[in-house]
């Protein structure tokens, strides 16, 4: 399709904006654009036609199935939006009174005492956007944790090699030298690796669990112990908590600081580039660096400044809109539905595992939790399918592709996530289309290079566009493909 820009015609226009109600300001000179910006020149139904034509090029879980491993796509309850919409939510300003925001204080506070309750943490902030971010967040309470302490010989963390990709780079960002241990065979810590790489320099240890390949790791106990024991602290990736919420605490397993991700566990919108949210719990003795204020409820909620805290990592109060979706879920479940949704992914997935293990190659046999994963090693080494040729095939059913080349310690690995939201006949219905994928495979593996071939856009040049990717438009014509 087009590209706005390409559809513009000069001197065509609309009106959607109603007009200024409140006096106009002219803008000092130095404050001016040189020149107007350049933006598309479309009629209403010409714009309107774009976007809706944009919408049906994209997939998300109001479309279909989508089982993108360790992301939790899930279905979001229309309930959660519509508390999210209420005016008296979406029309205030964060820099009013407190005495005029009760309800939005309110709002916090409750999800703060809920959140904690779930992951046994004593304290979070909510300014955290993202969950990278979350991870920053939670790698600086660490850090101004042993600063305070003078301890500052701590110039390491220590991650599985199973790790998001994040985690090391989170670490990195903080000024700290990651340690990468290797996974047994189980896909699970190895402990002797772990005792041998914990010392006076350990700051702390960034740990997934149910880890990235799917599986709990029955020894969690042990690793949070060690950790201790050598002086460091222990940090949560909240991205799998979808497989144990309600279930099993993080506090409870040994783990001082977290993050979670709203946009994922807690059914608020994800993808697109946001708005995402990565609150940071932590144990009470860290509660004095969280950033920006805490919430106290005394005869009316008040804000209260941490006092040795880090500092802003984010405007105000983080992505609040969020914060009350999540919250709409938390009560809509209530205390039963919370452990039953993660009960039901958890079944989703290893039904879907066991249906399909007689033909595609698990990485692992044990019990999965969440998400499992599958290797097509063998598959492209016979006859040369891959994982991404398999991935792009799925596209051709209405199927979003699973997480692909992930984890890294599994060779042409695809990770599946149902998640709890997808009914017994959608699982069916995908599990037939894998099944189907590796029937083509086997009779037509040349066709498979070529897929997908019912999409809006096949199957591109992925080095081409890796390496010479087309940032922006071409104002003095036609745009050059693949020119940086």
């Amino acid at each position: 399709m087009k590209l706005v820009f390409e559809k513009s015609s000069s001197g065509r226009g609309m009106k959607l904006l109603e007009a200024c109600d409140v006096p106009g300001t002219e803008l000092l000179g130095i404050h001016k654009r040189s020149s107007s910006p350049r933006l598309p020149q479309m009629s209403e139904n010409e714009i309107s036609r774009h976007y809706t034509e944009l919408a049906k090029g994209a997939h998300g879980v109001n479309d279909g199935f989508y089982p993108l491993g360790s992301c939790t796509m899930k279905y979001n309850p229309k309930v959660n939006e519509k508390a999210a919409s209420l005016k008296g939510f979406t029309g205030i300003h964060p820099l009013q009174p407190e005495h005029t925001v009760q309800g939005a204080l309110e709002v916090l506070k409750l999800a703060e005492e809920y959140l904690c309750e779930i992951t046994g943490m004593d304290a979070m902030s909510f300014q955290p956007a993202a969950g990278a971010h979350g991870e920053f967040t939670g790698l600086l309470l660490i850090k101004a944790y042993h600063t305070a302490r003078k301890d500052e010989k701590r110039k390491k963390i220590i991650v599985p090699d199973s790790a998001h990709g994040t985690n090391p780079a989170s670490a990195a960002m903080c000024g700290y030298d990651v340690v990468s241990i290797p996974s047994r065979e189980d896909g699970c810590v190895d402990l002797d690796q772990l005792k041998a790489a914990v010392g006076e320099d350990t700051a702390g240890l960034m740990l997934t669990n149910p880890n990235t390949v799917g599986l709990f790791d029955k020894n969690i106990l042990e690793i949070t112990k060690i950790v201790h024991q050598a002086g460091g602290l222990c940090y949560y990736d909240g991205a799998n908590l979808n497989a144990v919420m309600g279930i099993v605490r993080p506090g409870d397993m040994g783990f001082d600081v977290i993050h979670l991700n709203l946009h994922k566990t807690f059914s608020t919108p994800h993808g697109g580039g946001g708005p995402g949210s990565g609150p940071v719990g932590c144990k009470e003795f860290l509660k004095r660096y969280l950033p920006g204020a805490g919430i106290e409820r005394l005869e009316s909620y008040h804000l209260t400044a941490h006092e040795a805290s880090i500092g802003a990592v984010k405007m105000f109060y983080g992505n609040f809109l969020v914060v009350v979706r999540a919250l709409a879920y938390i009560l809509t479940l209530g205390r039963e539905g919370i452990p039953e949704a993660s009960s039901n992914a958890v079944l989703n997935a290893n039904y879907m595992k066991v249906k399909l293990s007689d033909i595609y190659k698990m990485a692992y046999e044990e019990t999965c939790m969440h998400e499992f994963v599958m290797t097509l090693e063998g598959l492209k080494h016979d006859i040369g399918v891959s994982a991404m040729d398999i991935a792009k095939s799925l596209l051709d059913y209405g199927i979003h592709p699973p997480t692909m080349y992930f984890p890294l310690i599994v060779h042409e690995a695809l990770m599946v996530e149902p998640t709890e939201t997808e009914s017994r006949e959608t699982l069916d219905e995908a599990i037939a289309v894998f099944r189907k994928i590796y029937e083509e495979a086997l009779k037509d593996p040349q066709r498979l290079h070529g897929a997908p071939y019912d999409t809006p856009i096949g199957r591109p040049d992925e080095v081409t566009a890796a390496r010479k990717p087309v940032l922006k438009y071409d104002f003095g014509g036609a745009v050059k493909p693949n020119t940086p």
